[in-house]
């Protein structure tokens, strides 16, 4: 594979930044050539609308199920993840998250429904052809992270021959480290869901080889932030980079070192969710540690994401996967809320009780699903309990996620490296401080005597109630060998499974077997087909 060619399937990148100009500030949103961002304005509109617009909303092809990258793309992790299920059959994603088989409490063996009744047969035999265009489920992540790479590529290349009105050096620093901190998140992302990748357009490399590239660029922007010497300076670039709809709550102008702590708990993240727990060394618990303790704390700005009337980055009703969730019945919208998210609740938890309700149970079409039928519902704008966590508010301007590092997956990296170098309490600690700060009301796990497999339960359910809906929870599955066969050890058991019937089991077995790694999409390959010495483009799992 020579060079990869974004053209193909995403919107090219100077005719697609296009937005609301009082909203994303792209001035001539139809225009943005090289030639008008060689001038500071252009660059900065350039840098805002290659991110915000190509990275994560224009492709050549989009669905208005699923919708774009937020609700769509990372809704794929979601179903793997089984944070949500689904029944829409738009770009397979009902057969995507489905699980190979459920066993119920009386023996009884329910298989996947369709046709082929496994996700990995699903993937080789009917999924990634790029004839399926926009069908192809694997298409959408890679296509919308080379778009965004490609853009941060433009910009990094144009900032050498830009000319800033004052304080070029900040100014141009600043930029250099938008583009390699976006590039590096693309990355990551790259990494942790293909078993292969592109790097500077050349040959195709392994995944490792890709995740060593976000952490080499993602050290890039650090050495940039290290420039930005002129605090006036930063502080206006970043202020015109990020929207001004984004920079409320926890978004806003991070400082250097904030941004930088960003940096590192990304880095960590990298290790944390491409290495399976089981595997996990000494050094890499050390190096998680290191770079946590470094890392976002509770005060610091971080990038956000958050909605507003226009629908210029997310959409009120539609932009998130966790605003496809909610809804007055259970199953009442385009995603549906898991059983198993919803026993991974510890009792007494007022997240659950200010985001989750149940209603009459939603039993789904039975030749698209066999553990997607629920009785709970997500709460829009939560029941009104102070100082707790929502999960989802549809209001304009309401919505607001976290797009990469924030403080609770922070401390829950920290926590999970502790509780696994035998440091089980002061990781418990950082467990009851996390549910604190989102106001879930839980009486205190550290300092009761709990033994590693209770801490590491734990931490698992943590994860899972405090991190839903924003792309984690299949990085979580896999690592922690859920999606295994139960013959390796994997599954779930003890699930609640809600049958056709209505019938309701909770000590429940499910098989899920998917791809850990997805194969490159067959929509880069029938145009840059691989070359020799390349990796492997196919997971051979």
């Amino acid at each position: 594979m020579k060079k990869i060619r974004i053209i193909l399937f995403a919107t090219v990148l100077f005719s697609s930044i296009v937005s609301c100009k009082k909203q994303l500030d792209v001035k001539k949103p139809n225009q943005p050539t090289p030639e008008s961002a060689t001038i500071e304005a252009g660059l900065i509109a350039l840098g805002q609308g290659g991110i915000y617009k190509n990275g994560f909303i224009n492709l050549k092809y989009s669905d208005g199920v699923y919708g774009f990258f937020w609700s769509g793309a990372i809704g794929f992790h979601e179903m793997m993840g089984d944070a949500i299920q689904v029944e829409a059959a738009n770009a397979f994603i009902n057969q995507i998250g489905c699980p190979d088989k459920a066993t119920l409490d009386n023996g009884t063996v329910v298989l996947n429904p369709n046709s082929p009744n496994t996700q990995k047969a699903l993937i080789r035999q009917v999924v990634n052809f790029n004839s399926n265009q926009g069908q192809n489920t694997l298409y959408y992540e890679w296509a919308y992270m080379y778009s965004m790479i490609n853009a941060c590529n433009s910009v990094l290349d144009i900032v050498e021959n830009t000319t800033f009105i004052s304080e070029a050096a900040t100014k141009k620093a600043t930029i250099q480290a938008w583009a390699n901190w976006w590039k590096g998140f693309a990355y990551a992302r790259i990494g942790s869901i293909y078993y292969a990748g592109i790097i500077n357009n050349t040959a195709t490399a392994t995944k490792e080889a890709i995740i060593a590239e976000s952490n080499r660029v993602l050290d890039l922007a650090t050495a940039a932030l290290n420039a930005a010497t002129n605090t006036a300076a930063y502080n206006e670039v970043l202020g015109k980079l990020i929207p001004s709809f984004c920079q409320v709550g926890k978004g806003g102008i991070l400082t250097t070192d904030m941004w930088k702590r960003n940096i590192n708990t990304l880095k960590a993240r990298n290790i944390l969710v491409n290495t399976p727990t089981a595997t996990m060394t000494a050094v890499q618990w050390a190096s998680i540690i290191t770079l946590t303790n470094n890392g976002v704390q509770a005060t610091d700005k971080i990038f956000t994401g958050r909605s507003n009337a226009a629908g210029d980055f997310l959409a009120p009703t539609s932009g998130t996967v966790a605003s496809k969730v909610q809804n007055a019945l259970a199953g009442g919208n385009t995603y549906k809320l898991s059983e198993r998210l919803v026993q991974d609740f510890k009792a007494g938890d007022k997240r659950f009780t200010n985001n989750i309700a149940q209603t009459v149970t939603w039993i789904g079409n039975g030749d698209r699903g066999h553990v997607f039928n629920t009785r709970y519902r997500l709460i829009n704008k939560g029941t009104g309990l102070a100082g707790v966590k929502v999960y989802t508010n549809t209001d304009p301007g309401g919505e607001e996620i976290f797009i990469a590092s924030s403080y609770e997956e922070n401390e829950l990296m920290k926590a999970e490296a502790l509780i696994n170098t035998a440091s089980i309490d002061p990781g418990l600690t950082l467990i009851d401080a996390v549910r604190n700060s989102q106001g879930a009301g839980l009486a205190a796990v550290s300092g009761t005597g709990l033994t590693l497999a209770e801490a590491k339960e734990e931490l698992r359910r943590e994860r899972r109630v405090a991190l839903p809906f924003i792309g984690l929870s299949f990085y979580d599955a896999r690592r922690w060998g859920v999606i295994k066969p139960v013959s390796q050890g994997g599954g779930r058991t003890g699930a609640v499974v809600v049958t056709g019937t209505g019938a309701v089991n909770t000590n429940a077995t499910i098989e899920y077997n998917f791809l850990d790694y997805w194969d490159v999409p067959d929509n880069e390959l029938v145009y840059n087909p691989p070359a020799a010495g390349s990796a492997p483009v196919k997971n051979p799992n």
